[in-house]
C-alpha cells in the first residue's frame, strides 16, 4: 500500500487538529503540507512502532517543533480574527493545549498522545489536567444536577464546585428537574436516567432541551438504556461507579465543544 493510501483516511482529521492547534486554517494546513512533503521526500519516516494515524500526528509534531513554531504568536488571530472559542483555546499553554486537543478532540488515549508528543503518559495526564483547569476557570457556569441518590448527588456537587462552577439546582425527579430550569437556566446539566419516583432522566433532559440548548452529561449505572442505536446517542456518557477525573474531563469537554456555546461566542 502506498504512503498516500495509508495516510489519506487520516488527513482530514490531522488538518482539523492543526487548525485548532494553531488557531488558523491556513497556518494549520501549511504545517500539514510541510509534514506530507517531508514524508514524500524521505526527509521524515513514519515510525513503524505506531499505527499510521498516530505516526502521522507524530510527524506533524516533529515538523512543528523543528520549524520553531510558536503557538503563542497567534498569527491566525491578528487583527482580532478568530471566534471567542478559538481565542480561549489559544490562551491555554501550548503543551497543555496539545494534550487536551489530542485526547478531547481527536480521541487519542493518553498513551497514544504520549507517543505523538514523545513524552510519558503521566506527563500527558498532567498536561490534560492543566488544560481542564484553564478551561473550567474560563467557562465557569451554572449547573443542574439530576440525581436521586443523595450521596452520589453530593459527590457530583463537590466535583462541580471544585472546578469553579456553581450548582444552582438539584433534582431527584423529572418534575423537579423541569421546575428547576423554569426558575434558573443552567449552563450545564448532569443527569442520571433512573430517578426517585420511577420517572426518567432521559425524558427530563428532552424537556429541558426543548427550552434550552445546553450541554448534557449522563451519569448512569444503565448505559445500555442510552446506547440503543435507535436514536441519537449522547456525546457524554459516564458509567457508575465513576472516577472523579472522568467526570471532570467530561465537564471541561462538554463546555468547550458544545456547538451552541461556540455559536454564541462567535
Amino acid at each position: 500500500m502506498s504512503l498516500l493510501a495509508r495516510l489519506a483516511p487520516h488527513l482530514p482529521y490531522v488538518r482539523r487538529y492543526a487548525r485548532a492547534l494553531t488557531g488558523d486554517q491556513l497556518t494549520g494546513d501549511n504545517y500539514v503540507r510541510v509534514a506530507l512533503e517531508a514524508l514524500a521526500a524521505g526527509e521524515r519516516q513514519l515510525p513503524t512502532d505506531m499505527t499510521p494515524r498516530v505516526a502521522l500526528y507524530h510527524v506533524f509534531h516533529a515538523i512543528w517543533s523543528s520549524t520553531g513554531a510558536q503557538l503563542e504568536d497567534g498569527s491566525g488571530l491578528e487583527g482580532g480574527g478568530g471566534d471567542d472559542a478559538t481565542r480561549r483555546l489559544m490562551r491555554i499553554a501550548p503543551r497543555s493545549r496539545q494534550a487536551f486537543l489530542l485526547t478531547a478532540l481527536e480521541g487519542f488515549t493518553p498513551s497514544e498522545a504520549a507517543q505523538i508528543l514523545s513524552v510519558d503518559p503521566r506527563t500527558v495526564e498532567r498536561l490534560i489536567a492543566e488544560a481542564q483547569s484553564d478551561i473550567d476557570a474560563e467557562l465557569a457556569t451554572d449547573v443542574l444536577i439530576i440525581e436521586d441518590e443523595a450521596i452520589i448527588s453530593a459527590d457530583i456537587e463537590s466535583l462541580v464546585r471544585e472546578l469553579g462552577h456553581r450548582v444552582t439546582g438539584t433534582a431527584t425527579t423529572h418534575d423537579e428537574a423541569v421546575d428547576a430550569v423554569s426558575r434558573h437556566r443552567p449552563g450545564l446539566v448532569l443527569a442520571d436516567i433512573q430517578l426517585a419516583d420511577g420517572s426518567s432522566g432521559i425524558d427530563a433532559v428532552k424537556d429541558i432541551l426543548k427550552r434550552f440548548d445546553v450541554p448534557v452529561i449522563f451519569i448512569t449505572a444503565f448505559p445500555e438504556r442510552l446506547l440503543t442505536g435507535e436514536r441519537p446517542e449522547p456525546t457524554f456518557l459516564i458509567t457508575k461507579p465513576f472516577q472523579p477525573e472522568t467526570v471532570k474531563a467530561a465537564i471541561s469537554q462538554a463546555l468547550f465543544f458544545h456547538p451552541s456555546r461556540q455559536k454564541q461566542a462567535a
